[in-house]
């Protein structure tokens, strides 16, 4: 997604790298619980544990830490039960956002991205008021070096895959959302690890904003991302080079 990777490259060069990392170990930490729970503390018989898990080699994270993880969540009655929470909603200059988190409280959550949206100059909607503009995906990465382009397009296929893009950054492969694992296993057998395999909302049209609506949009999603109970923010809209350089300096 346009939107949403640029502000990646943006959020990379902003510093405070400790202080990121370990937010982003606490959201794959929350993940792995679910995982866990959700299945078999055995990464082979729990697809979702092994996506988390490869999240969390995203991130740098230490294998003991992930070990911890899976040990502590697969314990009788221990930690906290979460649940997963989908919030839609509107910010500046109509860009459309999409909140994924896991909350032990609701009532909490719903209540701080609220309060994220209103100050913001944004509004939070109904479920599915902005997703419908959304396409629910399945995302499969590869570094360039994993494969030829020719040998990933051909195995992707035979895999069920329904794209593969190929450029400097690497390999990326889309799937229908329900065909996001036996894609990930079958290349996984063939190729070895993906460098990430998640599903991914990817907007059918996007905004463009320029430099002044591009930093309240930022600013918004930065709430958001900062809110422990949130895994993953997306939106629709697109910067220019100028804007990003700008935004960037």
């Amino acid at each position: 997604m346009a939107g949403h990777s640029q502000f990646k490259n943006i959020m990379h060069r902003k510093g405070a790298q400790d202080a990121k990392r370990a937010k982003q170990f606490a959201k794959v930490i929350r993940e792995i619980t679910v995982a866990t729970r959700s299945g078999m503390p055995d990464p082979a018989m729990n697809p979702r544990l092994r996506a988390a898990i490869t999240a969390a080699r995203e991130v740098n994270m230490p294998k003991d830490t992930v070990e911890r993880a899976i040990k502590k969540a697969s314990g009788a009655g221990g930690g906290e039960d979460y649940v997963a929470v989908r919030y839609e909603g509107y910010g500046p200059a109509g860009v459309a956002i999409i909140i994924e988190g896991l909350t032990d409280n609701r009532n909490r959550t719903a209540s701080e991205v609220r309060a994220a949206f209103s100050k913001h100059g944004g509004s939070m909607g109904e479920t599915n008021s902005v997703s419908f503009g959304f396409d629910h995906i399945g995302v499969i990465t590869y570094p360039q070096d994993a494969a030829s382009e020719d040998d990933m397009l051909e195995a992707a296929i035979e895999a069920g895959a329904d794209n593969v893009e190929t450029t400097e950054d690497g390999h990326e492969i889309t799937t229908a959302m329900e065909a996001l694992m036996s894609v990930r296993d079958a290349l996984e057998g063939r190729f070895g690890e993906p460098r990430s395999a998640k599903l991914d909302w990817r907007p059918q049209t996007t905004v463009t904003l320029d430099e002044d609506q591009a930093r309240s949009v930022l600013k918004l999603i930065d709430v958001l991302e900062e809110n422990d109970d949130v895994q993953a923010v997306y939106a629709n809209f697109d910067l220019p080079d100028e804007v990003a350089e700008a935004l960037a300096a």
